[in-house]
């Protein structure tokens, strides 16, 4: 304590009154926000309670967040099979990623003007009621509902940057990234693997996934209540009360923005899926939510003074090009990323396990775990080499590259096809982790840590829903067209009575042997046949999405020309220091 109070005492940043600095040794950029320095932290800081128990909280609310889909998408149609069938089955895990995407601004905004302790802690204790009600669902519709919750809380749990970004010096953000995301490898990476463990392994099944998030999210709401204090409400703003920013909080920009974006994503995962792309129920929420997202826009750049005194989003983070390229290239690595966390579980499944769900969920986590490895290895090396820029370029181009060979894949390559998505898929993390983390060293301003990092999340959310889309209609029309093409004639060359055909294909559906023995004049060298011919049909199909990434590669690669170096950034600024409960600078306990 002593040697704690020799210390100079860390500024408290404001709005008023910033820490600015315009050196040489930070190169020609003018930032501001920042609360103190490294050589002005207390002895101990960063070894303390505080800072140690924040981190942990940050780390457990992530593995919390990923594996509140992660656990359950893979297993749905277990759960559908136990408490429905429901149609609505698919809005599962619609609804978490619409929850992610449009609260990932308002917490990142929320917690610059108000404070972040709370909404941090607040968001693991949603993610304690959602598993909840998730646990003890009787019905899918009761599962939609607790799943909102817990997308909801993700949005808070997966924007931990801003915290790692706040607390440690600039130099240390992508190592602050890199570590927390090994604790997201039970829940992103072997997220699959765990599911089916569960569903085979227990008495419980599939609700045990929802038991252990309960577990995590409370122990998570635990650490950030305990040992999360960041400068608060009264620190950020010396002059002013709370409710004066409630009463001035822009709420006609939070409303245009969410049902905006709620209904401009909503169109576009029914396009295809639920209902045609030329029904009126999907070209209506697409050109609605797409014309108040506009409206959004325009209010935030041409509101009067008088009715927007804050907005929601700064408009003037786009005119800031580093942050911009980086937001841009997170978004559509992501969607490079996501033609294999949407394509490849299905594809192991038809092509490489022969019905054994465990192996095929293992296999599955190659996408997860391929990705959690080049953000951690990524981040870390980050700093060290340099020239993140030409990082980008490389990470970028070398996904394409093992992305698309994917397409010489078939069934007969299974380690090659798991060779190449995995190494893809690194390369990928890679990207993710540093723009992820540019995202916040890119800003000039770092009292807006939480809205620059809140609001590429929902950038990246958009650019990868639309990447999705393509993916899925992509392989839609692909496997209607390999498998009506190729399979039937193979199957009738076999031997097979043209009239059993369909009756083939249902029982390739449920894949079991029952349902193959009652299918009319089938025999044993009729269903190899058959199946050999369904897996290259598939293979046939897969091959043309992987092909697909192609294009979003080479937009990435365009784009990631534009990327920032950032060395000139690296110092030892800090933007937020932790305080103690008596809201004095933390020491070494």
């Amino acid at each position: 304590m002593e040697e704690a109070a020799e210390k100079p005492q860390a500024t408290r940043f404001s709005h008023e009154t910033q820490l600015e600095k315009a050196t040489p040794e930070h190169g020609c950029h003018v930032m501001t926000g920042f609360d103190t320095s490294l050589e002005s932290l207390p002895d101990g800081y960063f070894t303390s309670s505080f800072f140690i128990g924040t981190m942990l909280a940050a780390a457990l609310g992530l593995l919390a967040g990923v594996a509140g889909f992660g656990y359950a998408a893979p297993i749905l149609a277990v759960i559908d099979a136990d408490i429905g069938p429901d149609p609505n089955l698919a809005w599962v895990g619609l609804v978490y990623t619409l929850m992610l995407a449009v609260f990932l601004t308002l917490v990142g905004r929320v917690g610059d003007v108000f404070g972040r302790r709370w909404v941090f802690a607040g968001g693991s204790c949603l993610g304690v009621i959602g598993s909840i009600i998730c646990a003890v669902a009787k019905d899918i519709p009761t599962l939609i509902g607790g799943t909102t919750v817990i997308g909801i809380a993700a949005a808070t749990q997966v924007s931990f940057p801003i915290v790692v970004g706040e607390l440690l010096p600039m130099k240390y953000r992508f190592y602050g990234n890199a570590l927390i995301f090994i604790f997201a490898i039970p829940g992103s990476g072997f997220g699959p693997a765990v599911a089916q463990g569960f569903i085979q392994h227990t008495n419980v099944g599939w609700r045990g996934i929802y038991y252990l998030l309960i577990a995590i999210n409370g122990t998570a709401a635990l650490f950030w209540i305990l040992f999360y204090h960041p400068p608060t409400f009264h620190m950020k703003h010396r002059s002013g009360k709370v409710m004066e920013y409630v009463k001035t909080f822009d709420y006609v920009g939070a409303v245009l923005f969410i049902l905006g974006l709620l209904l401009f994503l909503i169109g576009l995962n029914w396009g295809g899926s639920t209902y045609p792309w030329k029904s009126a129920h999907v070209i209506a929420t697409i050109v609605v939510g797409f014309m108040l997202i506009v409206a959004f826009v325009l209010w935030e750049n041409f509101a009067p003074a008088s009715l927007l005194k804050d907005p929601l989003v700064p408009m003037h983070l786009f005119r800031n090009g580093p942050w911009v390229m980086s937001t841009i290239v997170l978004g559509v690595g992501a969607g490079m990323y996501y033609a294999f966390a949407i394509i490849w579980p299905s594809m192991v499944a038809v092509l490489y396990t022969n019905g054994d769900p465990m192996y095929a969920s293992i296999l599955a986590s190659l996408v997860g775990l391929g990705l959690l490895s080049g953000e951690i290895i990524g981040g870390l090396l980050a700093t060290p080499l340099g020239k993140t820029k030409f990082q980008m370029m490389f990470a970028v181009l070398s996904a394409g590259i093992f992305f698309g060979c994917v397409a010489v894949c078939t069934p007969d390559t299974k380690a090659l096809a798991c060779g190449l998505v995995f190494m893809g898929c690194f390369f990928v993390g890679w990207v993710e982790n540093v723009c992820l983390s540019l995202t916040t060293i890119a800003l000039d301003d770092q009292n807006e840590i939480g809205t620059g990092a809140g609001v590429a999340g929902s950038v990246r959310a958009a650019i990868s829903t639309i990447s999705q889309t393509v993916y899925v209609v992509v392989l839609s029309n692909r496997l209607t067209s390999t498998i009506s093409s190729q399979v039937p004639p193979a199957l009738v060359k076999a031997g097979l009575p043209a009239s059993s055909v369909v009756d083939f294909l249902s029982a390739i559906t449920v894949g079991t042997p029952a349902a193959f023995a009652a299918v009319p004049g089938i025999s044993a060298d009729i269903t190899a046949a058959g199946l050999r011919t369904y897996k290259v049909a598939n293979a046939d199909a897969y091959r043309t999405v992987f092909l697909t990434t192609i294009a979003f590669s080479g937009l990435a690669l365009v784009l990631s020309c534009f990327v920032p170096n950032v060395e000139d950034r690296m110092t030892d600024d800090v933007a937020a220091a932790l305080h103690n409960r008596n809201d004095q600078n933390t020491v070494g306990t």
